[in-house]
Protein backbone atom coordinates (compact mmCIF):
# COMPACT_ATOMS: atom_id res chain seq x y z
CA UNK A 1 0.00 0.00 0.00
CA UNK A 2 1.35 3.24 -0.74
CA UNK A 3 1.07 6.72 0.90
CA UNK A 4 -2.34 7.83 -0.90
CA UNK A 5 -3.75 4.53 -0.28
CA UNK A 6 -2.75 4.54 3.27
CA UNK A 7 -4.02 8.45 3.66
CA UNK A 8 -7.38 7.48 1.97
CA UNK A 9 -8.03 4.61 4.33
CA UNK A 10 -7.37 6.56 7.61
CA UNK A 11 -9.74 9.03 6.23
CA UNK A 12 -12.57 6.27 4.82
CA UNK A 13 -12.28 3.66 7.60
CA UNK A 14 -14.72 3.21 10.32
CA UNK A 15 -11.12 2.49 12.84
CA UNK A 16 -10.68 6.04 12.57
CA UNK A 17 -12.50 8.34 14.69
CA UNK A 18 -13.90 11.71 13.49
CA UNK A 19 -11.62 13.75 14.89
CA UNK A 20 -8.72 12.01 12.95
CA UNK A 21 -10.42 12.03 10.24
CA UNK A 22 -11.77 15.69 9.58
CA UNK A 23 -7.64 16.72 10.71
CA UNK A 24 -6.53 15.03 7.47
CA UNK A 25 -9.11 16.07 5.01
CA UNK A 26 -7.88 19.29 6.27
CA UNK A 27 -4.40 18.78 4.33
CA UNK A 28 -5.39 16.86 1.11
CA UNK A 29 -4.20 19.67 -0.82
CA UNK A 30 -0.99 19.89 0.89
CA UNK A 31 0.64 16.80 -1.06
CA UNK A 32 4.00 17.26 1.25
CA UNK A 33 2.38 17.20 4.01
CA UNK A 34 0.66 13.76 3.10
CA UNK A 35 3.21 12.47 2.11
CA UNK A 36 5.20 12.85 5.29
CA UNK A 37 2.81 11.74 7.19
CA UNK A 38 2.20 8.18 5.76
CA UNK A 39 5.48 7.62 3.55
CA UNK A 40 6.46 5.72 6.45
CA UNK A 41 5.56 3.77 9.77
CA UNK A 42 6.58 5.76 12.97
CA UNK A 43 9.53 3.75 13.79
CA UNK A 44 9.24 2.02 17.26
CA UNK A 45 12.86 1.83 17.92
CA UNK A 46 15.44 0.22 20.27
CA UNK A 47 14.07 2.68 22.71
CA UNK A 48 10.08 2.91 21.47
CA UNK A 49 8.68 6.11 19.77
CA UNK A 50 9.64 9.84 19.18
CA UNK A 51 7.35 11.88 16.59
CA UNK A 52 5.68 14.79 15.60
CA UNK A 53 2.02 14.76 17.16
CA UNK A 54 -0.80 14.45 15.08
CA UNK A 55 -2.50 11.99 12.79
CA UNK A 56 -1.05 9.68 9.98
CA UNK A 57 1.32 6.00 10.71
CA UNK A 58 4.44 8.51 10.64
CA UNK A 59 2.95 10.65 13.98
CA UNK A 60 2.12 9.83 17.48
CA UNK A 61 -1.39 9.35 18.07
CA UNK A 62 -3.42 7.15 19.93
CA UNK A 63 -3.43 4.65 17.26
CA UNK A 64 0.75 4.39 16.83
CA UNK A 65 1.17 4.68 20.80
CA UNK A 66 -1.88 1.73 21.10
CA UNK A 67 0.35 -0.63 18.28
CA UNK A 68 3.38 -0.14 20.32
CA UNK A 69 1.33 -0.70 23.43
CA UNK A 70 -0.25 -4.01 22.07
CA UNK A 71 3.20 -5.17 20.65
CA UNK A 72 4.88 -4.43 24.50
CA UNK A 73 2.04 -6.22 25.73
CA UNK A 74 2.14 -9.29 23.71
CA UNK A 75 5.56 -10.09 24.76
CA UNK A 76 5.10 -9.23 27.86
CA UNK A 77 2.39 -12.07 27.94
CA UNK A 78 4.86 -14.71 26.32
CA UNK A 79 7.46 -14.00 28.56
CA UNK A 80 4.63 -14.77 31.31
CA UNK A 81 5.71 -11.87 33.65
CA UNK A 82 2.37 -9.83 33.63
CA UNK A 83 1.79 -10.25 37.10
CA UNK A 84 4.38 -8.22 38.16
CA UNK A 85 3.00 -5.26 36.30
CA UNK A 86 4.53 -1.96 33.95
CA UNK A 87 5.00 1.41 35.87
CA UNK A 88 4.00 4.28 33.72
CA UNK A 89 4.87 8.07 34.10
CA UNK A 90 4.47 11.08 31.86
CA UNK A 91 5.87 14.41 31.09
CA UNK A 92 4.01 18.17 30.46
CA UNK A 93 4.17 17.33 26.68
CA UNK A 94 0.64 17.60 24.74
CA UNK A 95 -1.24 14.13 25.23
CA UNK A 96 1.21 12.75 27.42
CA UNK A 97 -1.71 12.71 30.27
CA UNK A 98 -3.95 11.17 27.44
CA UNK A 99 -0.74 8.52 26.22
CA UNK A 100 -0.09 7.44 29.52
CA UNK A 101 -3.56 6.26 30.30
CA UNK A 102 -4.18 4.94 26.98
CA UNK A 103 -0.83 2.69 27.70
CA UNK A 104 -2.44 2.00 30.91
CA UNK A 105 -5.35 0.77 30.17
CA UNK A 106 -4.44 -1.21 27.03
CA UNK A 107 -2.68 -3.11 29.46
CA UNK A 108 -5.06 -3.54 31.53
CA UNK A 109 -7.29 -4.97 29.52
CA UNK A 110 -4.48 -7.87 28.03
CA UNK A 111 -4.41 -8.57 31.90
CA UNK A 112 -1.13 -7.12 32.40
CA UNK A 113 -1.07 -4.63 35.72
CA UNK A 114 -0.87 -0.98 35.56
CA UNK A 115 1.06 1.37 37.88
CA UNK A 116 0.18 5.28 36.60
CA UNK A 117 1.72 8.05 38.47
CA UNK A 118 -1.68 10.43 39.57
CA UNK A 119 0.50 12.91 37.96
CA UNK A 120 3.56 13.67 35.67
CA UNK A 121 6.82 12.90 36.92
CA UNK A 122 10.20 12.83 36.02
CA UNK A 123 12.09 9.47 33.77
CA UNK A 124 14.71 8.97 37.13
CA UNK A 125 12.08 8.22 39.04
CA UNK A 126 9.65 6.20 37.11
CA UNK A 127 13.26 4.07 36.33
CA UNK A 128 13.78 3.75 40.51
CA UNK A 129 9.83 2.71 40.78
CA UNK A 130 10.23 -0.38 38.08
CA UNK A 131 12.91 -1.27 40.60
CA UNK A 132 11.35 -0.48 43.40
CA UNK A 133 7.94 -1.77 42.41
CA UNK A 134 9.83 -4.99 40.76
CA UNK A 135 8.11 -4.65 37.68
CA UNK A 136 8.61 -6.29 34.36
CA UNK A 137 8.98 -3.13 32.62
CA UNK A 138 8.12 0.93 32.55
CA UNK A 139 7.37 3.06 30.32
CA UNK A 140 7.88 7.06 29.71
CA UNK A 141 5.76 9.03 27.66
CA UNK A 142 7.93 12.08 26.83
CA UNK A 143 10.24 13.01 23.78
CA UNK A 144 12.95 14.72 26.09
CA UNK A 145 13.94 18.02 25.09
CA UNK A 146 12.68 17.83 21.46
CA UNK A 147 10.44 21.09 20.27
CA UNK A 148 7.11 21.29 21.67
CA UNK A 149 5.53 19.86 18.52
CA UNK A 150 6.69 16.21 19.28
CA UNK A 151 6.22 13.52 21.84
CA UNK A 152 7.45 10.13 22.51
CA UNK A 153 7.31 6.56 23.87
CA UNK A 154 10.39 5.04 25.99
CA UNK A 155 10.71 1.70 27.19
CA UNK A 156 12.44 0.05 30.11
CA UNK A 157 13.21 -3.32 30.94
CA UNK A 158 12.90 -4.62 34.98
CA UNK A 159 16.65 -3.69 35.74
CA UNK A 160 15.32 0.21 35.62
CA UNK A 161 17.22 0.87 32.22
CA UNK A 162 15.72 1.16 29.04
CA UNK A 163 15.56 -1.78 26.72
CA UNK A 164 18.61 -3.37 24.88
CA UNK A 165 19.46 -6.02 22.53
CA UNK A 166 18.30 -8.70 21.78
CA UNK A 167 15.04 -7.64 23.61
CA UNK A 168 14.83 -4.66 21.78
CA UNK A 169 14.19 -5.99 19.00
CA UNK A 170 12.01 -9.00 20.36
CA UNK A 171 9.99 -6.30 21.37
CA UNK A 172 10.32 -4.36 17.32
CA UNK A 173 9.01 -7.42 16.11
CA UNK A 174 6.12 -7.80 18.16
CA UNK A 175 5.29 -4.09 17.81
CA UNK A 176 5.95 -4.95 14.04
CA UNK A 177 3.32 -7.93 14.07
CA UNK A 178 -0.11 -6.17 15.18
CA UNK A 179 -1.14 -4.84 11.76
CA UNK A 180 -4.55 -4.12 12.59
CA UNK A 181 -5.38 -1.17 14.71
CA UNK A 182 -8.72 -3.62 15.91
CA UNK A 183 -6.09 -6.17 17.13
CA UNK A 184 -5.57 -3.70 19.71
CA UNK A 185 -7.23 -4.27 23.23
CA UNK A 186 -9.45 -1.61 25.21
CA UNK A 187 -10.88 -1.80 28.66
CA UNK A 188 -12.46 1.23 30.71
CA UNK A 189 -10.57 3.25 33.80
CA UNK A 190 -13.17 2.00 35.73
CA UNK A 191 -13.35 -1.95 35.07
CA UNK A 192 -9.13 -1.56 35.27
CA UNK A 193 -9.52 0.21 38.78
CA UNK A 194 -12.27 -2.87 39.87
CA UNK A 195 -10.41 -5.81 38.54
CA UNK A 196 -7.10 -4.66 40.75
CA UNK A 197 -5.20 -3.93 37.89
CA UNK A 198 -4.85 -0.43 37.76
CA UNK A 199 -2.83 1.44 40.69
CA UNK A 200 -1.89 4.52 41.30
CA UNK A 201 1.31 5.18 42.13
CA UNK A 202 1.27 8.45 44.69
CA UNK A 203 3.86 11.11 46.50
CA UNK A 204 4.94 8.01 48.40
CA UNK A 205 7.26 6.90 45.33
CA UNK A 206 8.57 10.66 45.28
CA UNK A 207 9.10 10.55 49.02
CA UNK A 208 11.38 6.77 49.06
CA UNK A 209 13.28 8.70 46.14
CA UNK A 210 13.93 11.65 47.56
CA UNK A 211 15.11 10.05 50.51
CA UNK A 212 17.39 7.61 48.03
CA UNK A 213 19.23 10.43 46.85
CA UNK A 214 19.75 12.52 50.15
CA UNK A 215 21.45 9.16 51.29
CA UNK A 216 23.98 9.95 48.76
CA UNK A 217 25.53 12.89 49.83
CA UNK A 218 28.99 12.82 51.08
CA UNK A 219 29.17 15.88 52.76
CA UNK A 220 25.74 16.91 54.54
CA UNK A 221 27.44 18.83 57.45
CA UNK A 222 28.78 20.69 54.53
CA UNK A 223 25.65 21.68 52.69
CA UNK A 224 23.79 22.77 55.49
CA UNK A 225 26.79 25.16 56.88
CA UNK A 226 26.67 26.59 53.25
CA UNK A 227 23.56 26.34 52.09
CA UNK A 228 22.95 29.27 54.07
CA UNK A 229 24.70 31.50 51.85
CA UNK A 230 24.70 29.55 48.15
CA UNK A 231 22.46 30.95 45.96
CA UNK A 232 20.97 28.66 42.98
CA UNK A 233 18.18 29.77 40.12
CA UNK A 234 16.44 27.03 38.85
CA UNK A 235 14.27 25.93 36.16
CA UNK A 236 12.60 23.13 34.96
CA UNK A 237 11.80 24.72 31.40
CA UNK A 238 7.90 24.20 32.16
CA UNK A 239 8.42 20.30 32.73
CA UNK A 240 8.82 17.67 35.35
CA UNK A 241 11.56 18.81 37.05
CA UNK A 242 10.14 20.92 39.96
CA UNK A 243 7.61 18.24 41.37
CA UNK A 244 10.92 16.93 43.15
CA UNK A 245 13.75 19.39 42.90
CA UNK A 246 13.05 22.55 44.65
CA UNK A 247 12.01 20.37 47.81
CA UNK A 248 14.53 17.69 47.68
CA UNK A 249 17.25 21.04 47.63
CA UNK A 250 15.43 22.59 50.29
CA UNK A 251 15.15 19.15 52.45
CA UNK A 252 19.28 18.98 52.36
CA UNK A 253 20.12 22.32 53.92
CA UNK A 254 19.52 24.81 50.82
CA UNK A 255 17.67 27.89 51.52
CA UNK A 256 17.83 30.10 48.47
CA UNK A 257 16.45 28.71 45.55
CA UNK A 258 15.31 31.00 43.12
CA UNK A 259 12.88 29.08 40.96
CA UNK A 260 12.41 31.16 37.45
CA UNK A 261 8.69 31.77 37.88
CA UNK A 262 7.52 32.11 34.29
CA UNK A 263 8.94 28.01 33.79
CA UNK A 264 8.13 26.56 36.94
CA UNK A 265 5.12 25.22 36.23
CA UNK A 266 4.52 22.19 33.32
CA UNK A 267 3.46 23.67 30.20
CA UNK A 268 2.39 22.07 27.40
CA UNK A 269 2.90 24.70 24.79
CA UNK A 270 6.53 25.65 26.43
CA UNK A 271 5.81 29.20 25.52
CA UNK A 272 9.45 30.70 26.70
CA UNK A 273 11.00 28.65 25.11
CA UNK A 274 11.36 27.04 21.16
CA UNK A 275 13.67 23.93 22.02
CA UNK A 276 13.54 23.21 25.76
CA UNK A 277 16.57 21.82 26.08
CA UNK A 278 19.30 22.54 29.02
CA UNK A 279 21.94 22.08 26.24
CA UNK A 280 20.92 25.83 24.23
CA UNK A 281 22.15 28.70 25.89
CA UNK A 282 18.93 30.56 24.79
CA UNK A 283 16.98 28.20 26.92
CA UNK A 284 18.67 29.90 29.90
CA UNK A 285 17.58 33.55 29.04
CA UNK A 286 15.02 33.71 31.61
CA UNK A 287 17.29 31.92 34.00
CA UNK A 288 20.45 34.14 33.68
CA UNK A 289 18.41 37.49 33.99
CA UNK A 290 16.93 36.14 37.52
CA UNK A 291 20.67 34.79 38.02
CA UNK A 292 21.86 38.82 37.80
CA UNK A 293 19.02 40.66 39.85
CA UNK A 294 19.76 37.81 42.99
CA UNK A 295 23.78 37.64 41.91
CA UNK A 296 23.15 34.06 42.03
CA UNK A 297 26.28 31.41 42.07
CA UNK A 298 24.95 28.66 40.29
CA UNK A 299 22.04 28.45 37.51
CA UNK A 300 20.48 24.85 36.60
CA UNK A 301 18.25 24.00 33.92
CA UNK A 302 16.68 20.45 33.36
CA UNK A 303 14.64 19.28 30.37
CA UNK A 304 11.00 18.29 30.47
CA UNK A 305 11.11 14.86 31.33
CA UNK A 306 14.13 15.73 34.09
CA UNK A 307 17.31 13.25 32.72
CA UNK A 308 19.26 16.48 31.69
CA UNK A 309 21.02 19.19 33.60
CA UNK A 310 22.87 22.44 32.06
CA UNK A 311 24.11 24.55 33.98
CA UNK A 312 26.10 28.15 34.28
CA UNK A 313 28.57 28.98 36.93
CA UNK A 314 29.50 32.58 38.24
CA UNK A 315 33.12 33.48 37.53
CA UNK A 316 33.31 35.68 40.61
CA UNK A 317 37.00 37.68 38.76
CA UNK A 318 34.60 38.76 35.57
CA UNK A 319 31.27 38.44 37.39
CA UNK A 320 30.06 36.22 34.26
CA UNK A 321 27.98 33.34 33.93
CA UNK A 322 30.15 30.50 32.64
CA UNK A 323 28.86 28.01 30.46
CA UNK A 324 29.09 24.32 31.13
CA UNK A 325 28.76 21.40 28.34
CA UNK A 326 27.40 18.40 29.67
CA UNK A 327 31.07 16.59 29.47
CA UNK A 328 32.21 19.56 31.77
CA UNK A 329 29.25 19.35 34.32
CA UNK A 330 29.25 15.28 34.90
CA UNK A 331 33.29 14.96 34.76
CA UNK A 332 33.23 17.78 38.11
CA UNK A 333 30.19 16.26 39.69
CA UNK A 334 32.72 12.89 39.18
CA UNK A 335 35.93 14.47 40.21
CA UNK A 336 34.13 16.13 43.35
CA UNK A 337 32.10 12.35 44.23
CA UNK A 338 35.26 10.48 43.55
CA UNK A 339 37.56 12.36 45.42
CA UNK A 340 35.82 13.01 48.46
CA UNK A 341 34.81 8.87 48.10
CA UNK A 342 38.48 8.18 48.39
CA UNK A 343 39.15 10.61 51.32
CA UNK A 344 36.64 9.15 53.22
CA UNK A 345 37.83 5.64 52.37
CA UNK A 346 34.40 4.66 50.95
CA UNK A 347 36.46 4.67 46.79
CA UNK A 348 35.06 1.10 45.96
CA UNK A 349 39.06 -0.81 44.85
CA UNK A 350 36.85 -2.43 41.84
CA UNK A 351 35.02 0.05 41.06
CA UNK A 352 33.83 1.69 37.63
CA UNK A 353 33.54 5.21 35.93
CA UNK A 354 31.52 4.27 32.69
CA UNK A 355 31.21 6.36 29.92
CA UNK A 356 30.48 6.44 26.42
CA UNK A 357 32.51 6.56 22.72
CA UNK A 358 31.55 9.98 21.88
CA UNK A 359 32.07 11.34 25.67
CA UNK A 360 35.39 13.47 26.71
CA UNK A 361 38.82 11.29 26.88
CA UNK A 362 38.69 13.24 30.13
CA UNK A 363 36.88 10.62 32.24
CA UNK A 364 39.40 7.88 30.72
CA UNK A 365 41.88 10.63 33.17
CA UNK A 366 39.92 10.49 35.93
CA UNK A 367 39.27 7.17 36.15
CA UNK A 368 43.12 6.12 35.63
CA UNK A 369 43.73 8.41 38.12
CA UNK A 370 41.76 7.26 41.09
CA UNK A 371 42.35 3.45 39.69
CA UNK A 372 38.88 2.65 38.36
CA UNK A 373 37.86 0.87 35.49
CA UNK A 374 36.53 2.81 32.50
CA UNK A 375 34.59 1.15 30.53
CA UNK A 376 33.32 2.84 27.30
CA UNK A 377 29.92 1.99 25.74
CA UNK A 378 27.98 3.27 22.72
CA UNK A 379 25.53 6.19 23.01
CA UNK A 380 22.50 5.81 25.28
CA UNK A 381 22.41 5.15 28.46
CA UNK A 382 20.77 1.77 28.07
CA UNK A 383 24.24 0.87 27.26
CA UNK A 384 25.55 2.28 30.99
CA UNK A 385 22.57 0.46 32.23
CA UNK A 386 23.63 -3.02 30.54
CA UNK A 387 27.58 -2.86 32.03
CA UNK A 388 26.11 -2.24 35.70
CA UNK A 389 23.38 -4.84 35.12
CA UNK A 390 25.92 -7.50 34.36
CA UNK A 391 28.46 -6.06 37.28
CA UNK A 392 25.54 -6.67 39.41
CA UNK A 393 25.13 -9.84 38.05
CA UNK A 394 28.49 -10.64 38.25
CA UNK A 395 29.53 -9.54 41.56
CA UNK A 396 33.12 -8.35 40.40
CA UNK A 397 32.48 -4.45 39.49
CA UNK A 398 31.21 -1.41 41.67
CA UNK A 399 29.11 1.10 40.21
CA UNK A 400 31.01 4.85 41.21
CA UNK A 401 29.48 7.12 38.14
CA UNK A 402 28.39 6.66 34.77
CA UNK A 403 27.49 9.66 32.12
CA UNK A 404 27.01 10.65 28.50
CA UNK A 405 28.11 13.28 27.07
CA UNK A 406 24.44 14.23 26.05
CA UNK A 407 23.85 16.34 29.51
CA UNK A 408 23.24 13.42 31.91
CA UNK A 409 25.17 11.23 34.47
CA UNK A 410 23.40 9.20 37.10
CA UNK A 411 25.16 9.27 40.69
CA UNK A 412 24.44 5.87 42.00
CA UNK A 413 22.93 2.48 40.82
CA UNK A 414 19.24 2.94 42.33
CA UNK A 415 18.71 3.74 38.84
CA UNK A 416 19.32 3.04 35.26
CA UNK A 417 19.12 6.26 33.53
CA UNK A 418 19.87 9.81 33.29
CA UNK A 419 19.08 11.64 36.50
CA UNK A 420 18.90 15.80 36.25
CA UNK A 421 17.35 15.69 39.29
CA UNK A 422 20.35 13.70 41.33
CA UNK A 423 22.44 15.60 39.08
CA UNK A 424 21.06 19.37 40.37
CA UNK A 425 21.44 17.58 44.05
CA UNK A 426 25.42 16.74 43.27
CA UNK A 427 26.37 20.05 41.82
CA UNK A 428 24.87 22.08 44.88
CA UNK A 429 26.78 20.01 47.08
CA UNK A 430 30.01 20.44 44.94
CA UNK A 431 29.41 24.13 45.30
CA UNK A 432 28.65 23.73 48.89
CA UNK A 433 32.21 22.26 49.30
CA UNK A 434 34.14 23.83 47.27
CA UNK A 435 32.57 27.35 48.81
CA UNK A 436 34.85 25.97 51.71
CA UNK A 437 37.76 26.48 50.02
CA UNK A 438 37.04 30.01 48.80
CA UNK A 439 36.56 28.33 45.15
CA UNK A 440 33.22 28.59 42.66
CA UNK A 441 32.71 25.87 40.68
CA UNK A 442 34.12 27.68 37.76
CA UNK A 443 37.17 27.65 39.77
CA UNK A 444 36.81 23.45 40.66
CA UNK A 445 36.48 23.64 36.83
CA UNK A 446 39.64 25.14 35.85
CA UNK A 447 41.55 23.11 38.55
CA UNK A 448 40.66 20.09 36.95
CA UNK A 449 42.08 20.93 33.27
CA UNK A 450 45.35 22.18 35.01
CA UNK A 451 45.44 18.91 36.81
CA UNK A 452 44.27 16.74 33.94
CA UNK A 453 44.74 18.68 30.57
CA UNK A 454 42.28 20.54 29.00
CA UNK A 455 40.07 18.32 27.34
CA UNK A 456 37.97 20.06 25.00
CA UNK A 457 34.93 18.58 22.52
CA UNK A 458 32.07 19.91 20.35
CA UNK A 459 29.09 18.40 18.54
CA UNK A 460 28.26 20.12 15.02
CA UNK A 461 25.72 18.45 13.28
CA UNK A 462 24.01 18.95 9.62
CA UNK A 463 20.45 18.44 9.21
CA UNK A 464 18.32 17.19 6.50
CA UNK A 465 14.38 17.12 6.76
CA UNK A 466 11.76 14.94 4.93
CA UNK A 467 12.35 11.97 2.82
CA UNK A 468 14.86 13.02 0.81
CA UNK A 469 17.26 14.51 4.13
CA UNK A 470 17.16 11.22 5.32
CA UNK A 471 18.27 9.74 1.75
CA UNK A 472 20.74 12.37 2.08
CA UNK A 473 22.16 11.44 5.77
CA UNK A 474 22.01 7.81 4.73
CA UNK A 475 24.52 8.61 1.91
CA UNK A 476 26.51 10.66 3.56
CA UNK A 477 27.20 7.81 6.06
CA UNK A 478 27.71 5.40 3.35
CA UNK A 479 30.23 7.57 1.36
CA UNK A 480 32.35 7.79 4.62
CA UNK A 481 31.97 4.55 5.47
CA UNK A 482 33.27 3.26 2.22
CA UNK A 483 35.80 6.22 1.88
CA UNK A 484 40.00 5.45 2.69
CA UNK A 485 40.34 8.72 4.82
CA UNK A 486 43.92 9.19 5.84
CA UNK A 487 43.88 12.53 7.41
CA UNK A 488 41.03 14.77 9.31
CA UNK A 489 42.25 18.48 8.44
CA UNK A 490 45.84 18.48 10.41
CA UNK A 491 45.49 14.96 11.70
CA UNK A 492 46.56 11.90 11.01
CA UNK A 493 43.99 9.43 11.22
CA UNK A 494 45.66 6.22 13.23
CA UNK A 495 42.74 3.73 13.76
CA UNK A 496 39.02 3.81 12.08
CA UNK A 497 36.63 1.93 13.50
CA UNK A 498 33.28 1.16 11.86
CA UNK A 499 31.22 0.14 14.58
CA UNK A 500 28.14 -1.01 12.29
CA UNK A 501 30.91 -3.84 10.36
CA UNK A 502 32.46 -4.78 14.02
CA UNK A 503 36.00 -3.56 12.11
CA UNK A 504 38.91 -1.97 13.50
CA UNK A 505 41.54 -1.14 11.52
CA UNK A 506 44.79 0.31 12.72
CA UNK A 507 45.92 2.85 9.62
CA UNK A 508 49.19 2.48 10.20
CA UNK A 509 50.11 -1.01 10.50
CA UNK A 510 46.81 -2.92 8.54
CA UNK A 511 45.88 -4.79 11.14
CA UNK A 512 42.38 -5.20 11.39
CA UNK A 513 40.48 -6.03 14.64
CA UNK A 514 37.01 -6.30 16.22
CA UNK A 515 34.95 -3.34 18.30
CA UNK A 516 33.79 -5.78 20.68
CA UNK A 517 30.52 -3.64 20.53
CA UNK A 518 26.85 -3.90 19.57
CA UNK A 519 26.18 -3.06 15.63
CA UNK A 520 25.41 0.44 15.58
CA UNK A 521 25.46 3.01 12.59
CA UNK A 522 28.95 4.39 13.94
CA UNK A 523 32.17 5.61 12.34
CA UNK A 524 34.94 6.37 15.01
CA UNK A 525 38.41 8.05 14.40
CA UNK A 526 41.36 8.39 16.94
CA UNK A 527 43.58 10.77 15.64
CA UNK A 528 47.15 11.76 16.28
CA UNK A 529 47.95 14.06 19.36
CA UNK A 530 44.70 13.05 21.63
CA UNK A 531 42.17 13.95 19.04
CA UNK A 532 39.15 11.81 17.97
CA UNK A 533 35.76 12.31 15.96
CA UNK A 534 32.70 10.42 15.62
CA UNK A 535 29.52 10.37 13.19
CA UNK A 536 26.25 9.18 13.35
CA UNK A 537 22.99 9.81 12.42
CA UNK A 538 20.37 10.68 15.30
CA UNK A 539 18.04 8.50 16.14
CA UNK A 540 15.80 11.09 16.64
CA UNK A 541 16.08 13.70 14.37
CA UNK A 542 16.71 14.65 11.29
CA UNK A 543 20.24 15.29 11.39
CA UNK A 544 23.46 13.27 11.02
CA UNK A 545 25.88 14.43 14.35
CA UNK A 546 29.59 15.06 14.36
CA UNK A 547 31.34 14.61 18.22
CA UNK A 548 34.94 16.10 18.46
CA UNK A 549 37.71 16.19 20.71
CA UNK A 550 40.84 17.69 21.27
CA UNK A 551 43.33 18.27 24.33
CA UNK A 552 45.85 21.26 24.61
CA UNK A 553 48.13 22.16 27.18
CA UNK A 554 46.10 25.91 27.60
CA UNK A 555 42.63 26.50 27.01
CA UNK A 556 43.39 28.81 24.41
CA UNK A 557 45.37 26.08 22.81
CA UNK A 558 42.52 23.35 22.98
CA UNK A 559 39.78 25.79 21.54
CA UNK A 560 42.09 26.97 18.45
CA UNK A 561 42.42 22.93 18.05
CA UNK A 562 38.58 22.04 17.99
CA UNK A 563 37.27 24.94 15.97
CA UNK A 564 39.98 23.83 13.51
CA UNK A 565 38.92 20.54 14.04
CA UNK A 566 35.35 21.10 13.48
CA UNK A 567 36.17 23.00 10.33
CA UNK A 568 37.96 20.14 8.68
CA UNK A 569 35.53 17.31 9.88
CA UNK A 570 32.27 19.35 8.85
CA UNK A 571 34.21 20.23 5.56
CA UNK A 572 34.77 16.70 4.72
CA UNK A 573 31.33 15.25 5.46
CA UNK A 574 30.12 17.30 2.78
CA UNK A 575 32.73 17.35 -0.19
CA UNK A 576 33.68 13.34 0.07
Amino acid sequence: MNYLEEYQKWCESPEFDEETKKELLEIKENKNEVEDRFYKELEFGTAGLRGIIGAGTNRMNRYTVGKATQGLANYILEQGSQEKGVAISYDSRKMSKEFSMQTALILCANGIKAYLFENLRPVPELSFAVRELACTAGVMITASHNPPKYNGYKVYWEDGAQIVSPRDKDIIAKVRAVKNFEEIKQMTQEEAIQKGLLKIVGTQMDDQYINILKNAILNPEIVKEQGKKLKIVYTPLHGTGNTIAERLLKEIGLENIYVVPEQSKPDRNFPTVDYPNPEDPKAFKLALELAKKVDADVVLATDPDADRLGVFAKDTKTGEYMTYTGNMSALLIAEYRISQMKEKGILPKNGMLITTIVSSDLAKAIAKHYNLDCPEVLTGFKNIGAIMKKAEENKDKTYVFGYEESYGCLIGDYARDKDGIGAVMALCEAACYYRTQNKTLWDAMKDIYEKYGYYKEAQPSIIREGVQGAQEIKDMMTKMRNAEIEKIGNYRVLTFKDVEKDVVKNKETGEITKTGLPKSNVLYYELEDNAWCCVRPSGTEPKIKFYIGVKGKTEEEANQKLEELKRAMLNLAEEI
